[in-house]
């Protein structure tokens, strides 16, 4: 079976934590924005701690702009954060704030990550990485993504509309077969 690029991690535009070596490789399509996505952030974060050496994590973003108007932008903030080495506490803080996402709000994380802010301003206001973004979500929208979040374990795309419980049973299951 023939492997979607798509759903193949790379480390020059993709966040990545975990290992090239786990048995999983986890892929979010998500919206900083998004309350489904804040609910799932928890269970993430508790995936990549209790799977730890069997477990990598890709973030991807696709803001739903037409219902999160602050979407796109905190997604280009991440990525001014990660051009910095700050990308994984600065994703942790949108997501503990999903409902202040504000640029001011924004500039705040930044500068409580230990942000460099006259570089984060200035990319911000210059949209730097606002093209990754959209080649993030243009990636997501190919595999037809519609709704965020959207998981993908191993290539394969897993449903989590009935109950993010799914997610943590998928990958226990492919670890589990893995080994």
């Amino acid at each position: 079976m023939k492997t979607n690029s798509l759903l193949q991690p790379d480390p020059a535009t993709d966040h990545i934590t975990g290992p090239a070596s786990a048995a999983v490789t986890l892929i979010e399509y998500g919206d900083f924005e998004c309350p489904f996505c804040a609910q799932a952030y928890p269970v993430t974060t508790m995936l990549i701690k209790h799977f730890a050496a069997d477990l990598r994590f890709v973030y991807r973003h696709f803001p739903q702009v037409a219902v999160h108007p602050h979407a796109e932008l905190a997604a280009e903030a991440a990525e001014a954060a990660g051009a910095q080495g700050k990308f994984w506490p600065y994703h942790d803080l949108l997501f503990e704030n999903r409902e202040h996402l504000a640029q001011k709000h924004l500039r705040e994380y930044a500068q409580q990550c230990g942000i460099d802010i006259e570089r984060f301003d200035y990319e911000l206001a210059d949209h730097v990485y606002r093209q990754r973004v959209h080649e993030h979500a243009e990636g997501g929208r190919k595999l037809d993504v519609r709704t965020t979040p959207a998981f993908y374990v191993n290539g394969r795309y897993t449903d989590v509309s009935f109950g993010i419980q799914h997610l943590h049973d998928v990958v226990a299951r492919e670890i589990g077969r893995k080994r």
